[in-house]
């Protein structure tokens, strides 16, 4: 019997290696994948789009916030995989009577990676989750340091607008590119106008590929608005998903802080 300490300080015992895990968090799902549990791995979420293959092809129980707690019963899965954050704790909890159930909760790198060696353990993957820690790692190193930081703010959403506050894991992203998020005064995600970005001085906007899909038409919108304000599209599991898309999106901010220079 093997017991683990998930992020939340809650403790789930296992007589064995888990082979039937399923997964309600989408960049969860595709570090599984990218640890390469693909028969281990029965369930997840609509929203787990990566791998295509497991979207296409493995059994869907919902979504990250309404996910059907009857289809996982009649799955009889060994171990659950959520997050504090990005599934309903009501649900988590129903469902962590009958089965183990192992939560993330994550505000910035060095507790992703920690999630990373933790699934490891748990999955009998550790040696390929620690030579994904140490390319991770190198490859924040190497991101250029920008001199003088660049106030930012990020949204996530539109009508209201919303933005990351300092305990979330975009904000940790954003500084490790070398912004600054002007509303690092604020936790969580709070609404925000256009006003108090322009009050706080914006010299760079960036709008999310999600949740709420900003497009070109939505920068050209507020460019109107924020005439002094550089406005960028940017991809949004590059700045929130906390699992094996870490291995790329160091070299995406690098691009990024190329467009916010050159562009």
């Amino acid at each position: 019997m093997a017991i683990y300490t998930d992020q939340t300080g809650k403790s789930i015992s296992l007589s064995t290696i888990p082979t039937r895990i399923i997964s309600l968090v989408p960049s969860q799902t595709e570090l599984l994948y990218d640890l390469g549990l693909d028969k281990q791995v029965i369930a997840i979420t609509k929203f787990c789009v990566h791998p295509k293959e497991w979207h296409r092809d493995k059994t869907n129980i919902g979504g990250t916030k309404s996910v059907i707690i009857k289809k996982i019963k009649a799955l009889h899965p060994d171990l659950i995989i959520a997050n504090k954050e990005e599934n309903i704790k009501e649900q988590v909890d129903e469902l962590s009577t009958h089965y183990p159930a192992w939560i993330s909760d994550i505000s910035n790198l060095q507790e992703a990676l920690r999630m990373i060696h933790s699934i490891g353990l748990i999955t009998d993957t550790l040696e390929k989750a620690e030579a994904m820690i140490e390319t991770i790692e190198m490859r924040f190193a190497r991101v250029p340091k920008i001199n003088g930081a660049i106030r930012t703010a990020y949204l996530i959403w539109q009508n209201p607008y919303m933005t990351a506050g300092s305990d979330t894991f975009i904000h940790d992203m954003l500084a490790r590119c070398g912004f600054e998020n002007i509303f690092n005064d604020q936790t969580r995600y709070p609404t925000v106008t256009i006003e108090e970005i322009k009050n706080r001085r914006c010299e760079l906007l960036l709008l999310s590929s999600e949740p709420f899909p900003f497009k070109q038409k939505h920068a050209e919108a507020l460019q109107t608005q924020l005439p002094s304000t550089k406005i960028i599209l940017v991809d949004g599991e590059m700045f929130s998903w906390y699992g094996s898309r870490m291995l790329h999106a160091p070299e995406y901010f690098n691009a990024l802080q190329k467009k916010y220079i050159f562009d």
